[in-house]
């Protein structure tokens, strides 16, 4: 089927201005450990002020991949799922992992 230019593009079609695909020596996560360290964010108003709102994951947050945020779209929900495992997992298994 041809898309027309009344058509929207597919979801998981990229526009060609945000293909990194072409970029040579581009790294996956390389800035990932700063991040968790912290960032900060400046937000430029209209007024033409800015403010800096500073962001850290907190002692013992995750992140969550987006794919796996769907599923899962609270801590609750998260906390669940892997109780569940936790319940299947061998009690030698449980018990050898929870002394490292």
């Amino acid at each position: 089927m041809k898309k027309t230019e009344n058509q929207p593009a597919e979801q998981d079609e990229m526009i060609k201005e945000y293909d990194f695909s072409a970029m040579k020596g581009g790294v996956r996560g390389k800035y990932h450990k700063k991040y968790r360290e912290g960032h900060s964010v400046i937000v430029h108003h209209e007024d033409g002020t800015e403010t800096m709102n500073y962001f850290k994951l907190e002692e013992g947050a995750v992140m969550l991949e987006p794919d796996v945020r769907e599923y899962f779209r609270s801590s609750e929900a998260v906390n669940k799922a892997l109780r569940a495992l936790i319940d299947i997992i061998p009690y030698k298994k449980r018990e050898t992992r929870c002394r490292k």
